[in-house]
């Protein structure tokens, strides 16, 4: 793995993470770097998805490979803002 590949890695990241939250109604109580973290593995989930049904060989933009890596985000932004939430209720008397 070279430095490029991380950094690329990184972008996509955030990007699917950013678009993961965006398609969330509401805010979350979440970093950017939780962001990028849930956007990174949503990324290589949605990835070896598209690659298991075979939707990846597209030209051009695989346009449903990337709804499923949004998807994956968003699920994974939720489930992150809600265990933050529930440690942060917790805390607080």
């Amino acid at each position: 793995m070279t430095v490029t590949t991380i950094l690329i890695a990184i972008v996509v990241g955030a990007v699917i993470g950013v678009l993961g939250r965006l398609a969330l109604p509401g805010r979350q109580p979440i970093g950017i770097l939780l962001t990028i973290g849930v956007g990174i593995v949503a990324a290589l989930l949605g990835t070896a998805i598209a690659q298991q049904i075979g939707v990846d060989h597209t030209d051009g933009i695989d346009w449903i490979e990337l709804l499923m890596q949004v998807a994956l985000a968003a699920v994974g932004v939720a489930i992150v803002a809600a265990v933050q939430r529930r440690s942060h209720t917790g805390t607080r008397r």
